[in-house]
């Protein structure tokens, strides 16, 4: 049986989510990049969810941060990274978000989920600590999750 590479179906399908609100962002921190999305969980196909243990649900969203090392002439060399999560809505209620590493084949990426409402606002921060590497980075962004 063919398995899929989750981080690959996820920026994949965001491709064609694009006009959705949904885009696949990244921050450069000199040697490295960090991509980062959140989604909800709905967004990702039930065989995808069933494989990696995703509870698929319009109530929940899902956080997927991956790290690259820069490397010359090529699209970057993934590597393992101490990483958290939080997201705060527009009220100031904070959740801190458990993230797990995958890792397939060559790829390394984190996922995590949380609980979403209707119309709600997430500010996300990740703190990232590229393995090997004394300094942890930031990446702060947001995301309008739309539930029904």
């Amino acid at each position: 049986m063919y398995k899929n590479n989750l981080l690959s179906l996820l920026f994949g399908a965001l491709i064609t989510l694009s006009w959705t609100a949904h885009a696949e962002n990244s921050q450069d921190f000199g040697d490295y990049v960090v991509h980062f999305i959140a989604l909800s969980t709905t967004d990702l196909s039930p065989t995808v969810t069933r494989e990696y243990d995703i509870k698929r649900s319009k109530n929940r969203g899902m956080i997927n941060v991956a790290v690259l090392q820069k490397v010359l002439g090529t699209a970057g060399a993934p590597v393992a990274a101490d990483i958290s999560a939080s997201a705060t809505n527009l009220t100031g209620q904070k959740r801190d978000i458990a993230l797990r590493e995958i890792r397939e084949g060559t790829a390394i990426y984190y996922i995590g989920e949380f609980p979403i409402t209707h119309e709600e606002t997430l500010r996300f921060t990740v703190l990232v600590k590229p393995q090997g590497e004394t300094e942890t980075q930031k990446v702060n962004f947001k995301q309008q999750f739309f539930t029904e």
